[in-house]
C-alpha cells in the first residue's frame, strides 16, 4: 500500500510542473579493446534522497539499471557497483536505509565481445523522496560505445555536451531568496489571466449564439423540473458543467509544460505558430463580418445533443457540451484569443486555467443568477440588429489581434517588416474602420440607421484612432496605454541609437555582462525578456521609462537583457545537446534556447519578465522580481542596490578576465 500511496504521489509530482529531483548522465570509459566501465551518474536536488540498488519488503524501491539483452555483441561482468551513500533512519518508511544526497555515481563493467558494437540501450528505473513525498521515474538510455553517432530519437550526450550544460550553471549564493518570489509572481499573474478570462466570457455572452440561449435554457429548465426548487438545482448544475468543461479544455497543457517547463514559450514565440494564428484570426474575422458562418462539425452537436436527452446529471453535463459546441462559431475567437494570449505570458498553463476559469464563470453566471432570480429574465434586451452591429466591431478587433500574432513572428525572425510605425499605422486603419461602421458612414444594404447608444460608442472608438495617429506623428507619446501592443520603440522605421530598452546601454551575454560589472564595481541586472513578450514591453514603457527609475538603471547597475527567443542561430562549435530535468535530451541551437535553458538551470522558472539582481560574485541580492508596478519595481531595485553597497568589491574569476 505503501507503494501505491508513493505512486499516486508521483503523479500529482508531475502534474505540478514541480523540479526534477535527480537528472542523470551516461558516459561510457574504455579500459581495454574488450572491457569498459559504463557510469551512471546522478545529480540530486537539495533534501531529496536517491536509493540504492539493495531492496527492502517495506522500504523503497531500489535504483534499478536494465541494460537491453545482446549477449552476443556484450555481456555484463558482476553487479553495478555504487559511489559511497549514507545510513540513517528514514522518517517516511521508518527503517534504516542507505541513499545518495547530492550525487550518486553506479558504474557497470562490460566485456565487449563484438568489436564493431556500437548501441547500448536501456532503463535506469529509480525512486526518488523528500520528507514529504515520493516520486518514481523510468529513465531511458542508448548511446554508442564507439562515439559515432546514432540515427536514433534519442540523443547521445557528449562529454563536450556535458560540460557546455554545466558552464550554464552558476554558483549562486542566497539561493533561498528564489522560493520567496515565485509565489508572490503566480498569485498576481494567475489574478490577471482570470479577469481577462472573465471579461472574454462576458463578451461572448453578448454574441447572438450566445445571448438567445440564456432565457430558452433557463425557462427549459424552470419548466421541465417537477419543482421550482430542483428546477433551480438544474441550471445551477448546468453553470457548473460550462465551467468545468472550459477548465478540462486547459488541463492536456498542463502535462504538456511537465515535459519541458520551456514548451509554452517555445510555442507562444514559434513563428510558424504565430502565422498559423495570423491567418486563423483574420479568418475568424472575417466569418465575425457576415462572409461566412464557422461551425464545428454538425454530427457533433447532434450526437451531443441526443446524449443531453439522459436522465439526470449526466444529461445536463451533455447540454453544457452542446452549448459549448452549438456556440463555438462566436465563443472560438474569443477563446482563441484567450488561448493564443495565455501562450504568451508567464505562468504557462496554470495561468490558462485561470483564464479558462474565468472564461466559463462569464459564461455561466446568467444561467446561474436568472435561474435564481426567474423574474429578471423579463429585463434582457430583446435579440436585434445591435449584435450583427457587435459581431462586426469584433470582427475589427480580431484582425487587430492578428496583427499582433504577425508582429510576434516577425520581432523574432528579425525580418524588419512590421516596424512600429507600420503596426500602428495599420492599427488606425481598422480603428478608423470600426468607427465609421459605427457611425453609419458605411453600411450593408438594407441595415438601420445607427442608435444614439451607436453613434456614441463609434464616436469613442473615433477618439483612439486620433490618440494613435498622434503617436505616430509626436515623439513625446509613446502610447503608453498600449504599451506591450506595438512593436517596441527600438524597432522602429527610423534609425536608433541603440537596439536596447529604452536606449540603454545594455549586453546581450551573461559573460559580458559579468565582466562589465566586475570592471565597474556595479550589481548586474539580469533582464530576462523576450521579443515577443507583451509584459516585457509594458514594464519597460510604463515602469522602466520613469525618470527616477531609468536614472537608477542607466548609471548604477549594468543591465544585461536575455532574450530567451531569440532565433538566431548559435555558431556551430558553441551548439551542445542538454539533459532536461524530466531526462528528455533537447539540442541548443539558437541564441534564444541557450538563455532560457540559462533561467531554466538557474532559476527554476521559464516566465518573462524575470529580473535578477546580482553581485558580480553571484550572489542573489534579493529575491528575483517580475511583471509589477512602478513602485514595487523602484523599491525592489532600491533595496537590491542597498544591499549591494553593504558587500566587499570581489576580485573578478580568470573566466572573467578574459571573456
Amino acid at each position: 500500500m505503501k507503494k501505491i500511496g508513493f505512486l499516486i504521489f508521483s503523479l500529482l509530482f508531475l502534474k505540478l510542473g514541480a523540479q526534477e529531483p535527480v537528472t542523470w548522465t551516461v558516459s561510457l570509459e574504455r579500459l581495454s579493446e574488450t572491457e569498459a566501465l559504463i557510469h551512471f551518474d546522478a545529480e540530486i536536488v537539495p533534501k531529496w534522497h536517491l536509493y540504492t540498488p539493495k531492496e527492502f519488503d517495506d522500504g523503497p524501491l531500489p535504483t534499478e539499471i536494465i541494460f537491453t539483452p545482446d549477449s552476443s555483441r556484450y555481456q555484463l561482468v558482476g553487479p553495478i557497483e555504487t559511489s559511497p551513500f549514507k545510513i540513517a533512519f528514514d522518517d517516511i518508511f521508518q527503517i534504516e536505509l542507505p541513499y545518495f544526497d547530492e550525487k550518486a555515481r553506479f558504474t557497470q563493467r562490460i566485456q565487449i565481445i563484438d568489436p564493431t558494437l556500437c548501441e547500448i540501450s536501456g532503463e535506469i528505473n529509480y525512486q526518488a523522496c523528500d520528507d514529504k513525498v515520493c516520486i518514481f521515474r523510468t529513465e531511458p538510455f542508448v548511446f554508442c560505445a564507439t562515439g559515432a553517432s546514432l540515427d536514433l530519437e534519442q540523443i547521445t550526450l557528449t562529454a563536450e555536451d556535458r560540460q557546455r550544460s554545466a558552464n550554464l550553471k552558476l554558483d549562486l549564493k542566497n539561493k533561498q531568496l528564489l522560493e520567496e518570489n515565485f509565489s508572490q509572481s503566480q498569485k498576481n499573474s494567475l489574478f490577471g489571466i482570470f479577469v481577462l478570462g472573465l471579461l472574454g466570457g462576458l463578451l461572448a455572452l453578448l454574441t447572438p449564439c450566445v445571448f438567445p440561449m440564456i432565457p430558452l435554457t433557463v425557462s427549459f429548465f424552470l419548466k421541465q423540473g417537477s419543482s421550482l426548487r430542483k428546477g433551480t438545482f438544474q441550471a445551477l448544475l448546468y453553470g457548473f458543467f460550462i465551467v468545468l468543461i472550459y477548465i478540462l479544455l486547459s488541463l492536456p497543457f498542463h502535462f504538456i509544460e511537465a515535459l519541458n517547463p520551456e514548451i509554452l514559450n517555445t510555442l507562444a514565440t514559434n513563428v510558424l505558430l504565430n502565422l498559423v494564428f495570423f491567418g486563423v484570426f483574420v479568418f475568424f474575422a472575417f466569418s465575425f463580418f457576415g462572409y461566412y458562418e464557422l461551425t464545428l462539425p454538425t454530427t457533433w452537436g447532434n450526437k451531443t445533443d441526443q446524449k443531453a436527452a439522459v436522465q439526470g446529471a449526466l444529461g445536463i453535463f451533455f447540454m453544457a457540451l452542446t452549448l459549448a459546441i452549438v456556440s463555438f462559431s462566436c465563443t472560438g475567437p474569443i477563446l482563441g484569443s484567450l488561448l493564443a494570449g495565455s501562450l504568451t505570458v508567464e505562468g504557462g498553463a496554470w495561468q490558462l486555467t485561470a483564464g479558462m476559469t474565468g472564461f466559463g464563470l462569464a459564461l455561466a453566471f446568467p444561467f446561474a443568477m436568472f435561474a435564481l432570480f426567474p423574474n429578471a429574465l423579463k429585463v434582457l434586451p430583446k435579440s436585434g440588429g445591435w449584435m450583427t452591429t457587435f459581431k462586426v466591431v469584433l470582427g475589427f478587433l480580431e484582425l487587430a489581434l492578428a496583427l499582433k500574432f504577425l508582429s510576434n513572428a516577425d520581432l523574432v525572425s528579425h525580418w524588419g517588416l512590421l516596424k512600429r510605425e507600420i503596426f500602428i499605422g495599420f492599427w488606425v486603419l481598422l480603428t478608423l474602420g470600426a468607427s465609421f461602421y459605427l457611425l453609419g458612414v458605411f453600411r450593408k444594404k438594407g441595415s438601420m440607421r445607427p442608435t444614439k447608444g451607436r453613434v456614441a460608442v463609434g464616436v469613442a472608438v473615433l477618439f483612439f484612432g486620433v490618440y494613435l495617429i498622434n503617436g505616430l506623428v509626436s515623439k513625446e507619446n509613446k502610447l503608453t496605454l498600449l504599451s506591450g501592443f506595438p512593436p517596441p520603440t527600438f524597432y522602429s522605421l527610423y534609425a536608433q541609437e541603440s537596439e536596447c530598452p529604452l536606449g540603454l546601454d545594455c549586453h546581450k551575454s551573461y559573460a559580458e555582462g559579468a565582466a562589465i560589472a566586475h570592471a565597474q564595481n556595479k550589481p548586474l541586472l539580469l533582464d530576462f525578456t523576450g521579443w515577443a513578450c507583451v509584459n516585457c514591453r509594458r514594464m519597460e514603457e510604463k515602469v522602466w521609462a520613469l525618470p527616477d527609475i531609468y536614472a537608477l538603471l542607466e548609471t548604477e547597475v549594468i543591465l544585461t537583457s536575455l532574450y530567451v527567443d531569440d532565433r538566431a542561430s548559435l555558431p556551430e562549435n558553441e551548439q551542445f545537446n542538454m539533459q532536461r530535468p524530466s531526462g528528455r535530451i533537447s539540442p541548443i541551437k539558437t541564441v534564444g534556447q541557450q538563455w532560457a535553458a540559462f533561467q531554466s538551470v538557474n532559476f527554476n522558472t521559464a516566465s518573462q519578465p524575470y529580473y535578477v539582481l546580482l553581485h558580480p560574485n553571484g550572489m542573489l541580492l534579493n529575491a528575483p522580481i517580475q511583471y509589477t508596478d512602478a513602485s514595487t519595481f523602484k523599491q525592489w531595485l532600491t533595496e537590491g542596490l542597498e544591499a549591494y553597497a553593504k558587500l566587499p568589491k570581489v576580485n573578478a574569476p580568470a573566466w572573467l578576465q578574459n571573456p
